[in-house]
């Protein structure tokens, strides 16, 4: 069993690939930014990190997005509808949560195939 893991600290990975398949921890924007840069923000990261991984948006397989706020649900949704690839979207789920911080207002988690 092979299990590749980079970007590495004592907490956590950025990027965990095993068995084809590529696990991207929670990715945040800049604190106090609107919804919609932290949206892009946290996006561009994901971009980064799954290319590093030798995959795209294109092969991702789920995505759970985590709000501060429902409120903020239609600006987030604006940014990642035009981020996901046309005939690409992943299986998708979307909540409310406390973060880790207050002044991050969305954390999104990504898996994906290679």
């Amino acid at each position: 069993m092979s299990i590749t893991r980079q970007h590495t600290n004592q907490r956590m990975s950025q990027i965990v690939t095993h068995n084809g398949v590529v696990y991207l921890s929670g990715q945040v924007g800049t604190l106090d930014d609107s919804v919609a840069d932290q949206t892009q923000q946290c996006l561009d990261k994901v971009d980064v990190l799954l290319a590093e991984a030798g995959t795209s948006k294109s092969n991702i397989l789920q995505t759970t997005i985590w709000l501060a706020d429902m409120g903020d649900f239609e600006a987030m949704n604006e940014v990642w509808d035009a981020w996901v690839p046309k005939g690409h979207a992943p299986a998708r789920a979307c909540g409310e949560a406390k973060l880790a911080r207050p002044g991050f207002l969305v954390e999104i988690l990504v898996i994906a195939a290679l």
